[in-house]
């Protein structure tokens, strides 16, 4: 393998939304990139109804904990909440938040190629059911040993 088969297969494996790399993303306004979106959640932003009181200090608190990230700040407190309808947006990358699943907090790093989900679809509420394999005890029946 030459080394333009190499450059060129590193350029396919980079990170894309939409055409745009990570750093073009991150460049963009907020207007410039909620028209990327697809139709449902750039509805959803550009509604005033959407920008609750709660929601303004949970993107401000991300805000600030990817700040102190970018100063070198290794040691974060996971950012918490039940907002799972939250979309992800390019300035919450490196963000470590932590989901409410019902029942208790399901920890995540926002990576790249998690932008324009929803903090929900990390969290799942359910798990998946694993059944046990037949034998002594997954019956009634099974619990009679008989004495001889």
């Amino acid at each position: 393998m030459s080394i333009q088969e190499e450059v060129t297969q590193a350029e396919i494996r980079k990170f894309r939304y939409m055409g745009l790399t990570f750093e073009e993303l991150q460049a963009l306004s907020m207007d410039a990139f909620i028209k990327l979106l697809p139709s449902r959640k750039r509805r959803s932003l550009t509604r005033p109804s959407y920008w609750t009181p709660k929601r303004k200090k949970l993107l401000e608190d991300i805000r600030a904990q990817v700040r102190s990230i970018k100063e070198g700040n290794k040691k974060l407190k996971t950012i918490r909440t039940h907002l799972r309808d939250m979309i992800i947006l390019p300035e919450m990358i490196h963000a470590k938040i932590g989901v409410h699943n019902g029942k208790d907090f399901i920890e995540f790093i926002v990576h790249p190629d998690q932008v324009g989900h929803i903090f929900g679809e990390f969290a799942l509420t359910t798990k998946l059911v694993k059944h046990g394999s037949p034998g002594m005890g997954a019956t009634k029946s099974s619990l009679y040993i008989p004495l001889k």
